[in-house]
């Protein structure tokens, strides 16, 4: 069986992040190892707090998920080389262009794909091997 796929999320709705932190937590293999709702402290905890992959949210209390796609794609040792993927309701073309530049794995809808995210997050569980992931975009 595959070692456990740490999670860390950034989302500025404290509705939607409970929600998404117990669907994730529910699911076998995956613990959600910190959160944040601003990009100061999603670049902070994210530093101290090793994540796998990481679920960013676009649009935060303060700052923006830009920003922390930025941080981790220009230094991703001081991240431990986490994996990013974009959950968010900005879903223009422009925007996914950028984040794809920035890194992201992968892109997804708020509104019409959360259940793909979850998929997306049980199939990194189940190719982890030694921390690795090499995840296609979807």
């Amino acid at each position: 069986m595959p070692k456990r796929l740490s999670v860390f999320l950034i989302e500025d709705s404290p509705l939607l992040r409970a929600q998404l932190i117990e669907t994730l937590e529910d699911l076998e293999g995956i613990h959600v190892v910190g959160h944040a709702e601003d990009e100061s402290t999603a670049i902070s905890k994210l530093a101290s707090d090793h994540a796998d992959l990481t679920i960013v949210d676009l649009e935060l209390k303060s700052g923006s998920g830009i920003g922390v796609l930025r941080a981790l794609k220009d230094e991703p040792s001081r991240f431990r080389y986490t994996k990013a993927v974009v959950l968010t309701t900005h879903s223009h073309p422009s925007v996914r262009q950028r984040c794809t530049q920035l890194g992201a794995r992968a892109f997804f809808d708020k509104a019409m794909q959360m259940d793909e995210l979850i998929a997306y997050v049980e199939a990194a569980r189940a190719q982890q091997v030694d921390r690795t992931l090499d995840l296609p975009p979807v």
